[in-house]
């Protein structure tokens, strides 16, 4: 805004005034003024440089641009009137004089210095580019702490400071990082993690421009930090240096290689990044000869910078630290695949509430029992925290052992309850066992405060299954009831937590409603007489959830029921005598016959012989023989004798003790397990070669 003689305004001169910025006024007039007392002559105001008209360095203006550096106005220059003055006359001295060198506003002319020292115009400047430093390093700060990772925080430092502060930066990290309180791993090694550089470019017609340099700059990629040397000296020394001291060059030699050669001079800042414990890299700021050199102002920009990014650099360590524990803890909880037994086809879904929460308190498991059977479990322990997760993990290793024991589902319940009380108050979950038998077709559910599963059948219909609520594990002093059902062929049942159909939108029973019209309308698309594919229908239970449906963490688990037909399976009662185990050969002949696998009697004939002599034994009861003819051929030997059957190795002498070493070597697979009335030893054989 420029200042008219005729104002009636007074004004403060604009030296006093440096947040205000304007422009210097056009001179009038170039004429020659006596000099006053105490100033240094007259100047041309056009020019700024000296009397005799050679360009000077020292060019000024008053703040208000009505002077010309020297105090005095420019010549031919009306002297701006106070309000009093309006018409002419001798302007009344009242204004408050103005720092030093300034123009007196009633008199226009220069008014003595308060103190020695630099010129207004000089101070001014001074002010804006220490003002132009506090927006740039709060600026730069805020981009690096947007970065969450390692990578958005180097990359974050690259782009704040090239080009605004830097022409290139190399950035070197300590490799391995260390986190936390870890104890670094010696020797100290740098890495250079990331280098940015901007060229200048001519083109013709246009000015000088900074562009994207695609060659990075030259640099060592790997430096060791000798102990004593110049480079941990300075390392040590936290500070930001400039490059053009003697430690400085032996640091940076060290560090990008003696083949690499910086701009001399304060062109070069070397920065240590310091993190809350330790030092973990160094920066390093290069500018080009034609820019103007680093200040002493920048080094504390540079060791802000340096301060912010290590800091950052530290939590991102961290933050990538936790997730890897949270993924493990993931992994670990959950199983990484699913059994196929046999009879029986699964598939699982496992969502978190949130992605950065990658582990929450439900969990599914699908553990093969004996005779061929399968327990399928889901469960959801309340709450969110890690110590959720970590109730869950122990949850579900009392369920898998508790399976093994093959107990009934309800006193697996029980157990569980008595656990989760054993491991402290209000640690209380939900859970839904069902255990199901493909000879048979039933299967049997417990329920522990556990939305209801839901069965699919083959021709479309969905229904809620049934089942007794019961109350929360960790309450206490409640049973639980189990109920058996049938599982048709070719049906599918589905368990679930309530996070899938509960949310702040819906309430659960809703939420189950629209699950069982959504799996009908599925199961409608593919026909009254296939079943839709498992994955796909998992896919398509999810894809219901809108958007506000995701409050919880979500676990699915499907399982679709195909059966072992009667005709496949041939079972009997043995007394523990010792004709039993002829009795066996002869029975197992027969059936291979029937199912067209003779060329398996041989060896089916010698492993039940053997595994049958070793129950009658021990057995006081009759032992049982089962043979299912599936994809492979399974044998099952059950007996009241708790003990389990261990291999070893036979010496010459013994006359026993070979028996499981033909399974082991002529059957497919074979194991043996514990049940609560005794025990079943198993064996596979391929059918097909």
């Amino acid at each position: 805004m420029t200042e008219h003689p005729t104002s009636h305004e007074g004004r403060q001169p604009l030296a006093a005034r440096p947040h205000e910025r304007t422009r210097p006024r056009q001179q009038a007039a170039e004429a020659p003024v006596p000099a006053q007392p105490g100033s240094a002559g007259p100047r041309s105001a056009a020019a700024g440089g000296r009397p005799d008209g050679t360009p000077g360095a020292d060019r000024e203006h008053t703040a208000d641009g009505t002077g010309d550096g020297t105090g005095r106005p420019v010549p031919g220059q009306a002297a701006p009137h106070t309000a009093g003055n309006a018409g002419g006359g001798t302007p009344a001295q009242t204004a408050a004089p103005a720092p030093a060198m300034a123009v007196n506003a009633t008199t226009a002319t220069p008014s003595a210095p308060e103190s020695p020292g630099a010129p207004p115009a000089q101070d001014g400047a001074a002010a804006r580019r220490e003002g132009d430093r506090l927006r740039f390093v709060g600026a730069a700060t805020r981009r690096i702490a947007r970065g969450i990772d390692l990578d958005e925080i180097v990359l974050g430092l690259c782009r704040a400071t090239v080009p605004t502060f830097s022409d290139a930066i190399l950035v070197y990290l300590r490799d391995p990082l260390p986190v936390g309180d870890e104890r670094p791993i010696a020797p100290f090694v740098l890495r250079l993690r990331r280098t940015d550089r901007l060229r200048l470019t001519d083109v013709e017609g246009e000015e000088l421009t900074l562009v994207p340099d695609p060659d990075p700059t030259p640099a060592a990629e790997l430096c060791e930090v000798r102990s004593g040397g110049a480079l941990a000296e300075v390392l040590r020394g936290v500070r930001p240096v400039f490059g053009d001291s003697a430690a400085a060059r032996a640091a940076l030699s060290e560090l990008l290689g003696r083949e690499h050669v910086l701009p001399g001079g304060h062109r070069a800042i070397l920065a240590p990044l310091r993190g809350r414990r330790r030092v973990i890299g160094a920066a390093v700021f290069l500018r080009r000869p034609e820019r103007p050199a680093f200040e002493p102002n920048d080094l504390l920009v540079a060791a802000q910078l340096a301060t912010h990014t290590a800091l950052g650099i530290d939590k991102a360590v961290l933050y990538g630290r936790e997730a890897y524990i949270a993924d493990e803890l993931q992994r670990t909880m959950l199983p990484d695949s699913l059994p196929q037994p046999t009879g029986v086809r699964l598939a699982s879904r496992y969502l978190p509430a949130a992605e950065t929460a990658r582990v929450g308190g439900d969990w599914y498991d699908a553990i093969p029992l004996p005779g061929s059977r399968v327990a399928l479990v889901v469960g959801d322990v309340m709450g969110h925290s890690m110590t959720s997760a970590a109730i869950m993990g122990q949850l579900r290793t009392t369920a898998q052992t508790l399976a093994g024991l093959d107990l009934p589902p309800q006193e697996v319940l029980h157990h569980l309850d008595e656990q989760a009380q054993r491991l402290g108050q209000d640690r209380m979950a939900t859970c839904m066992y069902a255990v199901y038998d493909p000879v048979s077709h039933r299967i049997t559910i417990a329920n522990a405060g556990h939305p209801p599963p839901i069965l699919l059948h083959l021709g479309g219909r969905a229904e809620v299954l049934r089942v007794p609520p019961g109350a929360p594990i960790g309450v206490g002093g409640v049973d639980f009831e189990a109920v058996e059902l049938d599982a048709p062929a070719g049906a599918t049942l589905l368990l679930y937590t309530d996070g899938l159909v509960e949310s702040r939108l819906r309430d659960v029973w809703t939420g189950i409603e629209q699950l069982r019209e959504r799996l009908a309308a599925t199961a409608q698309l593919t026909g009254p007489d296939h079943s839709p594919p498992l994955e796909a229908l998992c896919d398509d239970v999810l894809d219901m959830l809108g958007p506000g449906d995701r409050d919880d963490d979500i676990a699915l688990l499907a399982a679709r029921f195909d059966g072992i037909a009667p005709s496949d399976v041939a079972y009997w009662f043995l007394e523990p005598e010792d004709a039993a185990p002829g009795r066996a050969r002869r029975l197992a002949r027969r059936a291979l016959a029937r199912w067209d696998l003779e060329e398996l009697s041989d060896s089916v004939e010698l492993l039940i012989s053997e595994v049958v002599t070793n129950a009658v034994r021990y057995a006081e009861r009759p032992v049982t023989l089962r043979l299912l003819k599936t994809d492979v051929l399974r044998c099952e030997v059950g007996d009241d004798s708790p003990q389990l059957p261990r291999q070893r190795r036979a010496r010459d002498t013994d006359e026993g003790g070979r028996g499981l070493f033909l399974v082991n070597r002529l059957a497919r697979r074979w194991g043996a397990t514990r049940l609560s009335g005794g025990k079943v030893v198993w064996f596979e054989l391929a059918t097909r070669t």
